[in-house]
This record gives C-alpha cells, sequence and structure tokens, in this order.
C-alpha cells in the first residue's frame, strides 16, 4: 500500500468524523448543548469548545499556519468545565468550529503525503530520530479519534 493511499484514507476518516459532529452540532439545540453528557461530566457546549480549540491548534502542530483562537486552547483545553473563565457563546462556538474544521480541512487536504511523514511541530529533531512513527499523520489518526470519542459522549445529549 503506497503512503498516498495510506494518507488518503485517514483524511477520509477525518472528514467522516467531522461530517458526523457536524451534523450532531446541528441538530442540538443550544439548550441541549448546556447540558451535561452525563450527571458530573462535561457540557456539550465544553465539548464543541474543546474539540474547537484543539483543531485549531492542529494548525501549528502540523506546521499549516497559528491558531486562530489561542484563547480558547486556554478555556476548553488548560481549563475543565464550569471553569469560570469568559469563554464565546454556543452561537459563537457553532461558528467557530465551522470556520476552524473548514479552513483545517482546506490545509490538512494539501499537504503532500510525503510531508504527513515528517516530524510534527511539537518534535525536536533528535526525538524524531529516536521515533519517527511520531509524525504529522500519527497527530491526524490521534486526532480523529479524539473528535470520535468526544463525538460519542455528545450523542447522550439528543431527545429521545
Amino acid at each position: 500500500m503506497s503512503k498516498e493511499l495510506l494518507v488518503k484514507i485517514a483524511l477520509n476518516s477525518w472528514e467522516i468524523q467531522i461530517k458526523r459532529t457536524d451534523q450532531l452540532v446541528a441538530e442540538l439545540t443550544d439548550e441541549q448543548l448546556a447540558q451535561e453528557v452525563a450527571p458530573g461530566r462535561n457540557s456539550g457546549t465544553y465539548l464543541l469548545g474543546h474539540l474547537a480549540a484543539v483543531h485549531d491548534a492542529m494548525n501549528d502542530i502540523l506546521g499549516l499556519g497559528e491558531s486562530k483562537y489561542p484563547s480558547l486552547y486556554h478555556a476548553f483545553v488548560k481549563h475543565g468545565d464550569k471553569s469560570g473563565l469568559e469563554t464565546p457563546t454556543v452561537q459563537e462556538l457553532r461558528k467557530i468550529w465551522a470556520e476552524v474544521n473548514e479552513d483545517l480541512w482546506n490545509r490538512m487536504k494539501s499537504l503532500p503525503a510525503e510531508e504527513w511523514l515528517k516530524r510534527h511541530t511539537k518534535m525536536t529533531d533528535e526525538d524524531f530520530a529516536k521515533d519517527p512513527e511520531r509524525n504529522k499523520l500519527s497527530v491526524l489518526l490521534n486526532r480523529t479519534n479524539h473528535v470520535s470519542y468526544h463525538l460519542g459522549q455528545m450523542v447522550f445529549l439528543k431527545k429521545k
């Protein structure tokens, strides 16, 4: 199997998970997103902000550009739900989610297959020489699993 085909498969998996998450977020009301996915767990709003923050940070990690919303990372990754920090509204998060993923997708799909096998920006050349599996493609696979995990949590917000 060629590296081009492997990258295509990974990008396709990413695209499927993003579309599924887009569909769920569109179906959920603001009130549903405000609910906890389970008692004592994160709210859908927090998870949406968390995913948007992580995906925005991928631009930097993959060497595709700078994060557009660094304050999201502070509020939704460095701190947990109910931290009391000022965060965007649900409507703003919906827009940011869509914008971040569209921008990231356009950048990722134009990256040549060979580039996906190179180190990501959080690795040093020395560390990458010791562990070449920690490349940009591994970041994509990890983040695809991450969005899938949180999508599974957010499904519990749907009305029965």
